[in-house]
């Protein structure tokens, strides 16, 4: 591929001005870039560096209160800050496409799959509607999506997350655009599936390059930099809105020359387990044995259809051991671990519970039938830290509020809970005076330390993360789970840790279970599990860890 070709895309000494009164004077402080036909650049970067901005700011969709200028954006030679609404509009579709984080929130959750890719067609081409239909049955399957004319009727929220990533690239691609812009589109999916769609992006971009028009350049914003090391052609590095380093893959990821750059790698958890830690003694704090879920469904006629999401599932968790629970979406991780802390109920099997105030040794409580009069005392034992803190703390509530609302629920007078929510906020590191702010005053790790301490107010024995550091930035990621070693270390607690983030699970779990397709196929101590899996699906999973040999 000839490397001298024009550039798609030029970015020249780009600025995007913030309003008055905000933190810096730029979201994007004169940055420039260029990506030639058929390259990858990733750009990589904390939140808040202006990644998304300047992505936002190609495909002028700039929210409006950020100001773009002074600089240049040009596509093919097009000033795209010079273009007019209609003309960007225009070229949307046909010069450049984005694929964005959540498909969840892109698609329309009240068209069909099919439709939704049509109306792009509809809008951006004069063709006639069996031209439509054969273009978008021809993507379906080149995005190889299973069962295309299911998925074409299928709503949003019938498709898997990887599924609806897959329409997302489907239809920024249909038209074979110049430049195709992805942001963080493999920041919640599962290994197997991040993999699937990093290989459907690069064959996209390859075979467009075999056709009649130019080869696509990729802008791929990502935290991740296993999928750096993976895919991208040249790099750049940004920090509070600026360039800090910029460069090829190889140079920038194996002889870094920013202070930032070599922060962000250093972050990075490596797929090497540490040392094992002595196995703990006593009798576990959270167990379940052969636990089982199943969801029956009825059709139009009355008939059943059962689906096992978890089956005959047996896991134990002790004081001051992190268990970890890795597999792909669908696996029943998350059902496992909703049964376990009984938010629903299992069909089958025990779940066991420490009871309040006794030692470690104390007799366990099969809870499994409990109904939640029953559950309300023994709440405080087991507690949960979700992915999302802002789904999770009401943001109407002032911190301080959500922190002592489980203290308080617990027996603790308001008084007592005050003072100790604002030992925890010292805890987790963030300042006491948080306490009477909101959470949307507070960064994405911020608000997961304050998710965090409110758990924390409990007094829990055990705490259960369900992909708690997923959509975090790599250098805050580490921040969290160097936090949950300390508390953990401090206060005894079982941590059963859910994730599809196997370098985490290397770095955190003393032991490892793998789920797939609703039962655990294999379960070991964390090093000797990565060093020697046993189960087919254990080495596939390992096999598609991004960046491996990073």
């Amino acid at each position: 591929m000839n490397t001298e070709a024009t550039p798609v895309l030029v970015i020249d000494k780009l600025h995007v001005a913030l309003p008055a009164g905000s933190d810096r004077a730029y979201a994007v402080e004169n940055v420039s870039l260029n990506i030639r036909p058929g390259k990858t650049l990733c750009i990589v970067g904390e939140s808040g560096s202006g990644k998304s901005v300047m992505a936002t700011a190609v495909m002028g969709l700039l929210a409006r209160e950020l100001k773009p200028g002074p600089g240049a954006i040009l596509l093919n030679g097009e000033s795209l800050l010079d273009a007019n609404p209609t003309r960007l509009r225009a070229l949307r579709g046909q010069a450049m496409g984005m694929v964005f984080q959540e498909p969840m929130t892109a698609l329309n959750p009240v068209m069909s799959c099919g439709d939704q890719i049509d109306e792009l067609l509809r809008v951006h081409t004069d063709w006639n509607a069996k031209r439509r239909s054969e273009a978008v049955s021809d993507i379906v399957q080149r995005v190889k999506l299973p069962e295309p004319e299911r998925m074409l009727r299928s709503y949003p929220h019938q498709l898997s997350g990887g599924q609806r990533q897959r329409i997302m690239i489907a239809m920024a691609v249909i038209l074979q655009p110049a430049l195709l812009i992805c942001d963080e589109p493999t920041t919640a999916l599962d290994v197997t599936t991040q993999k699937e769609i990093l290989k459907l992006i690069a064959e996209l971009q390859e075979d467009q390059s075999s056709g009649r028009r130019q080869a696509c350049a990729v802008l791929f914003i990502t935290h991740d930099m296993g999928v750096v090391a993976d895919i991208a052609d040249e790099v750049l590095v940004m920090h509070q809105g600026r360039a800090v380093e910029y460069g090829t893959r190889d140079a920038v990821l194996r002889n870094p020359q920013a202070d930032y750059t070599k922060m962000l790698l250093a972050a990075v958890p490596g797929m090497t387990p540490p040392p094992a830690r002595p196995a703990p003694q006593g009798l576990p704090l959270l167990r379940g044995r052969d636990v089982s879920k199943t969801y029956v469904a009825r059709d139009w006629l009355g008939r059943q259809r059962l689906t096992h999401a978890l089956q005959a599932a047996s896991v134990a968790v002790s004081a001051g051991e992190t268990v970890g629970v890795v597999g792909e979406s669908g696996s029943g991780k998350s059902t496992l671990a909703r049964c376990l802390i009984r938010l629903i109920d299992p069909t089958g099997g025990q779940v066991l519970w420490s009871q309040p105030d006794q030692g470690a040794d104390s007799a366990l409580i099969d809870v499994a039938s409990f109904k939640e009069g029953q559950l309300r005392p023994l709440r405080s034992q087991v507690q949960v830290v979700f992915q999302d803190p802002n789904r999770s703390l009401n943001p109407r509530r002032k911190v301080g509020d959500s922190i002592i609302e489980g203290a308080i629920n617990f027996g603790a007078t308001r008084a007592e809970a005050t003072v100790l929510a604002a030992l925890l906020m010292d805890k987790v590191r963030l300042p006491a005076e948080g306490l009477q702010r909101y959470p949307s005053q507070f960064s994405g790790g911020q608000r997961q330390r304050i998710a965090i301490a409110r758990a924390l107010a409990c007094r829990p024995r055990v705490l259960v993360a369900d992909e708690a550091v997923s959509a975090l930035d790599v250098s805050v990621q580490a921040q969290i789970l160097s936090l949950l070693r300390e508390i953990q270390a401090e206060l005894g607690l079982g941590l059963l840790f859910i994730t599809h983030d196997l370098r985490v699970a290397a770095q955190l779990c003393d032991r490892v279970i793998v789920m797939y397709q609703g039962k655990i196929v294999e379960e070991g101590p964390t090093a000797e599990l990565f060093a020697h899996p046993q189960h087919d699906y254990t080495r596939r999973l390992l096999a598609a860890a991004p960046g491996a040999a990073f």
